[in-house]
């Protein structure tokens, strides 16, 4: 396949992703069938296995790609996808368990990674403990597995990739005398010197953000292995010596100049079309809104992000955003489905090679990233191999206990970061984030 037809794809179906949908939200509902009309709900159809999920690029077409996979050997099987968005399937989930009427769920369902652990801690009833089937968990990126992991349990199958990635304009480095080379295997010290230089030397920053979102700070924070919550999924916000330490990485990053909060999303994606800063840390899905800027194709460069210098298990690897797969409790044939997710999404790199040109959905499935279509180069990205690039960091990302107030303390750290970057007490604001949450635990 010709590098530009690849690169067109992934920027296609990639360019209306966001962040915690894990590559794609939508608003319609409606089914989309792999033969068979079906209800929303689980068949009482044996071989039938209907599928909750959304974005009819994204997640609707691999599944639909799977189920054809799997009828090469199982012609009898029929798999219903029923696209639902996001917000749909969580309430219903909630509707479901609230009322204990589990009948109305699907055999299968996509769950956002933030929110799994709390649905499973929450309705835990809802869910197959998959831990004992003919999932190989080993086969996948810890830090990924670890979003459906409660109790040592594995409730998910992990699916898209939302290993972080450093994406460099090479023009721009090149200006202040750098290439991308001397951003791979950095610290945030690092970053920041080089981050001064480059902006004396071309008037631009090297990242920006949305101001009061706590995406870099969690980023930052995983890639060392630290949390908001401890072991026991209590916040751990007030004496956490990492979370510290980023609050006052971010707090510099601004005062420097090195990164610059916008208002919105747009805006932050205006800033990497319209050439505004040098580079951005995010996603590895931010790739597909970079590539809407076609005429920077061969001037962008990606590598790992920088790793925070004095702190204990600090990496250069970091995850934001994704989704992975659960079996129902209402799943009717709970070893056909089993089987069914752990000859596909668990099992095959011929399926994650069928699914990544028209998609662009990268595998956390490690054996993905040795095949030949991850290798293929990217002309946008300079023809490096950034598809097996991502798999590999996707490998090296530290896990991450999200917890059952996850979205709470992201919110409160938010609140803190605009409250420190304005002059407040870092400790004083921790100790605040921490008190928010708890009383909403509290509730």
């Amino acid at each position: 396949m010709k590098k530009k037809f690849l690169s067109a794809l992934l920027c296609v179906a990639m360019a209306a992703t966001t962040v915690l949908a894990g590559c794609g939200d939508s608003n319609n509902g409606g089914s989309s069938n792999g033969g068979s009309d079906g209800g929303s709900s689980a068949s009482g159809d044996e071989n039938t296995l209907t599928v909750w999920c959304w974005d009819p690029a994204f997640n609707i077409y691999a599944m639909e790609e799977a189920a054809k996979l799997y009828q090469k050997d199982h012609p009898e099987v029929t798999v219903n996808v029923v696209e639902t968005p996001w917000d749909d399937v969580q309430t219903k989930l909630t509707t479901a368990a609230t009322s204990g009427n589990y009948d109305t769920l699907p055999d299968i369902f996509l769950m956002q990674d933030n929110a799994f652990q709390k649905n499973v801690i929450s309705y835990p009833d809802a869910f197959t403990d998959l831990t004992d089937s003919k999932i190989d968990f080993s086969q996948f990126a810890e830090g990924k597995t670890a979003y459906s992991v409660v109790d040592g349990k594995n409730y998910g199958v992990p699916f898209d990739n939302g290993a972080v990635i450093a994406c460099y304009r090479t023009d721009i480095l090149e200006q202040a005398g750098y290439t991308v080379d001397d951003f791979t295997d950095i610290t945030w010290d690092e970053y920041i010197e080089k981050g001064k230089d480059i902006l004396a030397k071309t008037g631009k920053p090297l990242l920006s953000c949305v101001s009061g979102e706590s995406d870099v700070i969690t980023m930052m924070l995983q890639s060392t292995g630290a949390s908001l919550f401890d072991d026991e999924g209590n916040p751990d916000m007030v004496d956490n010596e990492a979370l510290k330490k980023v609050m006052e990485t971010y707090q510099e990053l601004i005062q420097t100049g090195v990164m610059v909060e916008v208002n919105d999303w747009d805006q932050y994606v205006g800033t990497l079309t319209n050439s505004t800063v040098a580079g951005t840390i995010n996603g590895c899905w931010i790739m597909g809104s970079i590539q809407t800027a076609e005429d920077q194709s061969g001037n962008w460069a990606i590598t790992n992000m920088p790793k925070m210098e004095g702190v204990d298990g600090a990496t250069n690897y970091s995850n934001n955003g994704g989704s992975s797969w659960a079996i129902t409790s209402n799943c009717k044939n709970i070893e056909l489905a089993e089987d069914f997710m752990a000859s596909t999404f668990a099992g095959s790199v011929e399926f994650y090679e069928t699914i990544l040109p028209k998609s662009g959905a990268l595998a956390t499935y490690l054996p993905a990233g040795d095949s030949e279509a991850y290798a293929e180069p990217s002309e946008f990205f300079g023809g490096d191999a950034v598809f097996a690039k991502i798999t590999d960091f996707a490998g090296k990302v530290p896990s991450n206990n999200t917890g059952v107030y996850y979205y709470e303390a992201r919110d409160a750290v938010g609140t803190a970061i605009t409250n420190i970057v304005n002059g407040a007490d870092i400790d004083s604001e921790l100790r605040t984030a921490q008190d928010t949450v708890e009383f909403a635990m509290q509730q």
